[in-house]
This record gives structure tokens, C-alpha cells and sequence, in this order.
């Protein structure tokens, strides 16, 4: 299948957290990378099964689901998932595109319906219109922690009055560990959630990133507010010296 525009850079105006069930590996690839590029989760089933399994476990604003699946067809997981009270918005994507396809699918309990082959840029519109009307993420756009800010629309940080320039991964962190000011995040959490790793890689990347985001947001402060909780993870805090 081919997809006719690459991922679009704009930064969306809030977190989702999104299903693709897609069995075209290729396919599958693309869509996850082009969501986490614009700041979304996204998690992939390569099957049926598997996605309606996550779909039933998972907390997701938005199932991007592919109609022909091996184990079970989209549509028979958009039902099962119906049936069971679970609605959370369901996207269906299908190289069948006649009018009496697309009727079927949202009879079925599909919320919207994108034929083949389309661009990303109109079905990243389309999963932000579901997860709107659906009451999804309604997370703040600027962290403030002290006179740390971080505006998560424009990728701009400032500490006082200065701006403070960050690489993308350093910006990731950063954002990561603000949304959870005052919690103790873990090397697991963070390898999981800002590097999308699902294991440990046994590298020293996350204490390379931690010193240098340190180093930017702390350095010449008095008060710092990045700390290191000693055999627990990271916190950052305003309050502690």
C-alpha cells in the first residue's frame, strides 16, 4: 500500500494515545514513526486478535484499524468491542472504497472511513477530529515548574527570562519529566516513553541526556530542579536543593 504524502511536522495541540491494527508491516512502520514525529503514543497489533486485545486493555483515544486483517477483520473487531460497551473512536482504513464499503464499516461501529491509498496529513486531521468530539486528552500546552517553562505548542523553553535552546530528544525529556513534576520517574519510564524502547539497551543514553538537559536548564541557578533520586530514577521539582 502506498501512503501519498510523508508525515506532517506540525506539533499537534495535545497528546493521543493511538492504536494502528495494521498487518502490512510497511505500512504499519510509517504510520507509528508519523504519529510519535507530530507527539502522539502510538502502539501497532499485526493482527486482529492482537488488536482487539490491546483495544479491550488499553486506555486509547483513538483505533486506527485496517478492514482486512489476519485472525479477525476490523469491522468483527470494532463490533466485538461495541458490543462490550467499549466506544472508543474507531478509524477504519480499507482498500475498499465504494459507498456500500464505507456504509458497511460505520454500521458496523466505525466512527470514520479513509480508503486507499491516502495522505497522512488528512488522516492525522481526521483521528484529531474523533479524539475532539470524543472528549480526548485535554492535557495542558505550557508546563511551568519554578521559572521553568515549556510551551508545548511552539517547542519553546525558558528558564526566567532566558530562552533556552533544546534538541528534540532533549525536548522529550524534558517535557516528559515536567508532566510528571514532583513524581519520581524511572529509567524504565523514561526509556519506554521518550526513546519508545521496550527494553533496557544497557547504554548510559538516558544519564548522557539527564546531564545534558541539566546542564541547560541548571547551570548558573541557584535553586536547582533537576535531581537524581538515588536508586529510584529522576524528579523535577521546584523547592529542593
Amino acid at each position: 500500500m502506498v501512503i501519498q504524502s510523508s508525515a506532517a511536522q506540525t506539533q499537534t495541540e495535545s497528546q493521543m494515545r493511538l492504536l494502528i491494527v495494521e498487518d502490512d508491516r510497511e505500512s504499519a512502520d510509517y504510520l507509528v514513526k508519523a504519529f510519535r514525529e507530530v507527539g502522539h503514543i502510538a502502539d501497532h497489533a499485526g493482527d486482529g486478535e492482537e488488536g482487539l486485545a490491546l483495544a479491550e486493555s488499553g486506555d486509547y483515544d483513538v483505533l486506527v484499524i485496517d478492514r482486512m486483517l489476519p485472525k479477525r477483520d476490523g469491522l468483527s473487531i470494532i463490533g466485538t468491542l461495541r458490543g462490550k460497551g467499549n466506544h472508543t473512536p474507531a478509524l477504519i482504513l480499507s482498500a475498499l472504497g465504494q459507498v456500500d464499503d464505507r456504509i458497511k464499516g460505520l454500521r458496523a461501529g466505525g466512527d470514520d472511513y479513509l480508503p486507499k491509498p491516502y495522505s497522512f496529513a488528512e488522516l492525522l486531521a481526521r483521528v484529531e477530529v474523533l479524539s475532539r468530539r470524543h472528549g480526548g486528552p485535554s492535557e495542558e500546552t505550557t508546563y511551568r515548574v519554578g521559572d521553568l517553562e515549556l510551551d508545548r505548542l511552539s517547542h519553546q523553553v525558558k528558564r526566567g527570562a532566558t530562552e533556552i535552546t533544546l534538541q528534540p530528544r532533549e525536548f522529550r525529556l524534558l517535557e516528559y519529566l515536567m508532566k510528571h513534576a514532583g513524581q519520581v520517574v524511572t529509567r524504565t519510564m523514561l526509556l519506554e516513553n521518550v526513546w519508545d524502547y521496550h527494553f533496557d539497551p544497557q547504554t548510559n543514553v538516558i544519564d548522557v541526556h539527564i546531564s545534558r538537559l541539566r546542564s541547560k536548564i541548571d547551570k548558573g541557578h541557584d535553586k536547582p530542579l533537576l535531581h537524581t533520586i538515588r536508586g529510584a530514577g529522576y524528579m523535577i521539582r521546584d523547592g529542593i536543593r
